[in-house]
């Protein structure tokens, strides 16, 4: 199998993670399926990614034949056997933990075909944690997007000593057709590169906050202005979803057992709260209906 044998992508997750990946697909060419058990979410995902790609051919960044073929290649259905059972790739982007990935790689094994790429988007869990639910490991790769996919354009190739270096061209080459760079890691670590990176200036700024050194808002400051961050972490906690941050912090405690690693006392009490963020109008800050902060 090469990368040009792929002709079908099937997106397991509709959330917001799955559905820009999803379009990235259809706009890459290939024939897609957003699945998601959830009609709700799949009405959602369709409105959502019609509002976006309506406001890239008024911004004159898609023609509106292009957007109209790409939604001609786009389908969403809640079976998960009917949206994997002749896909080429199918890329896992559901919740950030580790025992609900698995049930879903343990269902894909049994409907995919026999040469189908499964690969997961997780942010922190490396692939040959997944891949024991399977009897294709050298089939099972990592593809990190990140948040928005739409926008950001890096995807993370992650190998398991198990996947094999076809699976991870394939991986690479489909990145390249849908116009996303990526970069090959051949040696798993979880966090992978951006996150591990991320997280450790996330982890610092919430020890100050929580030391009463700097409140969270002028954290924000600093990072934007003296380090010319785009966003301070705590605004990127809040478009990337509190919930998000928090699973990955105790995913990572749970396969580390190291006490520096538990998720904080403040993001857990958010995420208790229900106060995820940008997607439930309040995080660290409060947001208008059109996700503007509100002064």
């Amino acid at each position: 199998m090469n990368a040009n044998d792929v002709k079908q992508i099937t997106v397991i997750g509709a959330g917001q993670m799955g559905h820009q990946i999803g379009m990235l697909c259809a706009l890459g060419g290939y024939e897609t399926i957003i699945q998601d058990l959830s009609e709700a979410a799949l009405q959602d995902a369709e409105t959502k990614l019609q509002i976006i790609m309506s406001k890239w051919v008024a911004k004159g960044k898609l023609a509106e034949d292009a957007k109209a073929a790409a939604f001609g290649r786009l389908r969403f259905s809640s079976s998960v056997q009917q949206s994997v059972q002749s896909s080429d790739l199918i890329i896992e982007a559901v919740t950030e933990k580790l025992d609900v990935k698995k049930e879903v790689f343990r269902k894909l094994e049994e409907y995919a075909p026999p040469h189908a790429i499964f690969a997961t988007n997780s942010s922190t869990i490396v692939n040959s944690l997944i891949a024991g639910e399977t009897e294709r490991p050298e089939k099972v790769v990592n593809m990190h997007f990140f948040f928005p996919p739409l926008v950001m354009d890096c995807v993370e190739v992650v190998m398991s000593e198990q996947t094999s270096e076809e699976t991870a061209q394939i991986a690479m080459e489909v990145c390249e057709k849908i116009n996303r760079t990526a970069v090959l890691l051949k040696k798993e670590i979880s966090g992978f590169v951006a996150n591990r990176i991320l997280g450790a200036l996330q982890k610092e700024a919430v020890a100050l906050y929580e030391q009463g050194i700097a409140d969270y808002k002028d954290i924000d400051i600093i990072c934007r202005k003296a380090l010319n961050h785009p966003i301070g972490p705590f605004e990127l906690m809040d478009l990337s979803g509190l919930d998000v941050a928090y699973y990955v912090m105790d995913q990572r405690y749970r396969e580390t057992g190291d006490p520096a690693d538990k998720p904080f006392d403040c993001v857990a009490e958010k995420v208790s709260k229900g106060e995820l963020g940008r997607k439930t109008g309040k995080g660290w800050y409060e947001y208008s209906s059109s996700n503007k902060v509100k002064s």
